[in-house]
């Protein structure tokens, strides 16, 4: 069946569709390259700043989060090592709401994968009852048998294409959406794994700066 009859047999409720099949590949590839550009930079990024960081050399961490501050946990991080001299609890708070705010970011476009998927088969139902609607409206009931009775079959077969397209558009986004998702769910875990790996890194740094001013205060 050509693209101009597909719309004609699934009558109106086609157009909308058409609008959230090319909506949603839209998003789905801003989506791609979003994932794919954090995923194949981020994990040596990190690794390499709490290395630096391990070193003490803090000045080099800084400069390479902020040459890659369009990752979100380079932000993340940011956020915290950019603080005047915290407390833990202070650096540990500067995490956690940075974190937050990158929430957002990680899930754009989820609430729209989800209304998608929601009225995409409903609108493909919409359509079929409207063509049985009008299918059996044309029927002559004393031409049973007859010539009309064959365009109602035909009517009904015609009707049920935009059930078939809505379901189409519903799998498909729905397909990508769960993978997003699971992308979403782990860069999550990864944020929390490397956030409390820099806490503790922090945190030891901090007690020793601490030990050692004591130290020089209250000599043995």
């Amino acid at each position: 069946m050509e693209i101009s009859n597909l719309f004609t047999a699934g009558g109106i409720v086609m157009w909308p569709l058409l609008a959230f099949s090319l909506l949603g590949v839209a998003l789905i590839i801003e989506r791609i390259i979003f994932w794919v550009r954090i995923n194949n930079r981020q994990n040596k990024v990190v690794r390499e700043v709490l290395q630096l960081y391990r070193l003490d050399n803090v000045v080099s961490a800084l400069d390479k989060l902020q040459k890659n501050a369009d990752l979100p946990i380079a932000r993340i991080f940011l956020a915290a090592l950019e603080l005047e001299e915290p407390t833990p609890e202070e650096f540990r708070l500067a995490l956690e709401s940075e974190a937050q705010a990158e929430i957002p970011l990680l899930k754009r476009s989820q609430n729209i994968f989800e209304t998608i998927i929601g009225l995409a088969p409903l609108l493909g139902l919409l359509g079929t009852v409207l063509g049985l609607i009008n299918s059996f409206a044309s029927l002559n009931i004393g031409d049973v048998g007859g010539t009309k009775t064959t365009g109602v079959t035909s009517g009904i077969s015609e009707a049920l294409v935009s059930t078939a397209s809505g379901l189409v558009v519903a799998i498909f986004t729905l397909l990508f959406a769960n993978t997003f998702r699971g992308l979403y769910q782990r860069q999550i875990a990864w944020i929390q794994e490397y956030g409390g790996q820099l806490e503790l890194l922090y945190r030891r740094r901090y007690e020793k700066g601490d030990n050692n001013l004591k130290f020089k205060i209250n000599p043995i």
